[in-house]
């Protein structure tokens, strides 16, 4: 029977289905947590990793016996991609089935900093309502106001569709062309630049990759609208999140919604502290059915990778070489 790692525990259907067909070792059950669970059972030909988990070229190439890598989640930049690549283990992770949980935290962001929710939901528990009031905790109107999208993948288009919806209009920046959205949602594409400058939403889908590290710099927020808002449910690297702190600090932007931390799990002390940064604890995917869909899906890329067949789910990069 394969012996397979699951990092840390997740929904019950999945770990039942892996308790039956291997043998499963739980990291979070072992002392030392993964890094010395995957030393301790350097025979596993499975590993199932979360996106918190790093798994570097050391731990890949430590477990000689590896076969398959099934990342728990749509990203995986916490995987040495280039390192599993020459050591032909497989890496899979689990995309399309978190757009719509994502879209929908990313639009939910967009109405808590526009609106000010979080502030108002304080201003009230402090018992500091008296009466409505003209001047109380004013926000931004949607209706009309131009929502950037920044990577119009999935999830993109998924929260560009649901702004349309609030009588946003929108534009997107994309490296490649996507004349299909165009013609079909009427959509823009236009430059980077050019979206930073007009939008009042700018909302970020970017996949991270370290070409794009701090796409989101000093320079960028200090070019962007002074009454703009800021959204990342995509990844924390592809902000500087020192930077975005300083520019919210000064009132240079209106406000900012976060679901991702550049050094996750660790959030900046001044974001912390400020009542235009609502601060979300990676949520993205989390829903009860989402993320089952999610378990079940690493577990049949374990399954058929140990059955010798091709998964499923796996990234790109291992697509273009299969078809090398």
């Amino acid at each position: 029977m394969h012996k397979v790692i699951l990092a840390h525990r997740y929904h019950d259907d999945a770990v039942e289905r892996l308790r039956r067909e291997f043998r499963l070792v739980i990291a979070d059950e072992e002392e030392g947590g993964l890094p010395e669970c995957m030393r301790r059972h350097p025979d596993a030909e499975g590993l199932i990793s979360f996106l918190s988990d790093p798994v570097d070229a050391a731990a890949i190439g430590a477990m000689k016996n590896l076969k398959i890598i099934a990342n728990f989640a749509v990203g995986y930049n916490n995987i040495d991609v280039g390192r599993a690549l020459e050591r032909n283990v497989l890496v899979t992770h689990t995309p399309d089935v978190l757009t719509h949980a994502t879209a929908d935290l990313a639009m939910a962001l967009v109405l808590a900093v526009a609106r000010r929710l979080l502030e108002g939901d304080a201003f009230m528990r402090s018992g500091g309502f008296h009466g409505w009031q003209a001047d109380l905790l004013l926000g931004k109107e949607l209706s009309g106001a131009i929502l950037g999208i920044v990577g119009m993948g999935r999830i993109g288009l998924a929260t560009a569709l649901r702004a349309r919806a609030f009588g946003m209009k929108i534009v997107f920046y994309s490296r490649s062309p996507k004349p299909l959205i165009e013609k079909k949602h009427g959509f823009a594409r236009v430059t980077f630049l050019e979206l930073i400058r007009s939008a009042d939403v700018v909302s970020l889908h970017l996949p991270y990759s370290p070409g794009v590290h701090h796409l989101f710099s000093h320079d960028v927020f200090a070019l962007m609208k002074k009454d703009a808002i800021f959204i990342n449910t995509a990844r924390g690297p592809l902000m500087d999140e020192q930077a975005l702190a300083a520019a919210l600090e000064k009132n240079e932007l209106f406000g900012a919604g976060l679901d991702v931390y550049e050094h996750e799990p660790a959030v900046n002390d001044t974001l912390r502290r400020l009542p235009n940064a609502t601060l979300l604890p990676h949520l993205g995917s989390a829903t009860g059915e989402t993320r089952r869909q999610m378990a079940l899906m690493t577990v049949q890329s374990v399954r058929q990778a140990l059955a010798g067949k091709r998964p499923r789910h796996l990234i790109p990069e291992w697509k273009e070489k299969l078809k090398k």
